[in-house]
């Protein structure tokens, strides 16, 4: 397995555990990086192994933006602020408040596993500090043009990204490609997994040409029409 995988002009992912857990790399017109995703715990080291293997260092990185509170998506996130000199990680309103406790959103409890997690009280990460909160539609003025797109359920602040420049599509957790098949990410894991089904219908309406999960590998060719004919088949 690579340390980073190229997507398209100035944009890669790192796979952090394999194909499994992605985080997604932005690079800017001056050089500077863009995280997008920081996996588990364990995953910093990959991540700036994956840097590096592009001459990047943590330093280069002048943003980290989450797409959701979980620990699979923030696990790294207060080690790797600290380690760039940032104040904090950009993330959804209405997920900032887990992300400055740690604390993961609440599970589905329409589910057996959701009830019985939430009880648990499991999913939680070192707290990081919120820097910038987004919301609906803004574009951000980064690596040419970044738009972010409310898509909850999966968590009641969870975003999509797409990156204007290259027509990527990182649809964070609304769906997954585990083992090259996408899919909805788990029931329970969800805070609603009927709103998850429901928001991601946003995604077959973006104009992308290239798809990123955080959960598999991303779809190279015709991935919009891919995308599209996955919610077609599910309904959403």
């Amino acid at each position: 397995m690579r340390a980073i995988v190229p997507v398209a002009p100035g944009v890669y992912r790192i796979p952090t555990l394999r194909d499994f857990i992605n985080t997604l790399v932005l690079i800017d017109d001056d050089g500077s990086v863009v995280l997008v995703d920081t996996g588990t715990k364990r995953a910093s080291k990959r991540i700036v192994a994956g840097l590096a293997a592009i001459g990047k260092h943590p330093a280069d990185v002048q943003k980290i933006i989450l797409t959701h509170a979980h620990s699979d998506h923030a696990g790294s996130a207060a080690e790797l602020t600290r380690r760039s000199g940032l104040t904090g990680v950009g993330i959804h309103t209405d997920d900032a408040m887990y992300a400055t406790s740690g604390e993961a959103p609440p599970m589905d409890q329409q589910t057996v596993l959701g009830r019985i997690f939430g009880r648990l009280s499991i999913g939680g990460f070192d707290p990081v500090p919120v820097a910038e909160k987004f919301d609906d539609g803004d574009v951000l003025d980064i690596a040419g043009g970044l738009s972010l797109h409310h898509t909850p359920g999966h968590t009641p602040g969870h975003i999509s990204l797409r990156h204007e420049p290259t027509g990527v599509l990182f649809t964070g957790d609304a769906i997954w490609n585990m083992t090259g098949r996408m899919r909805w990410p788990v029931a329970a894991f969800c805070s609603s997994a009927a709103l998850n089904q429901q928001s991601a219908h946003v995604l077959g309406e973006l104009d992308y040409r290239v798809a990123v999960f955080t959960h598999g590998p991303h779809i190279r060719n015709n991935a919009r029409e891919a995308v599209r004919g996955f919610l077609r088949r599910k309904g959403a």
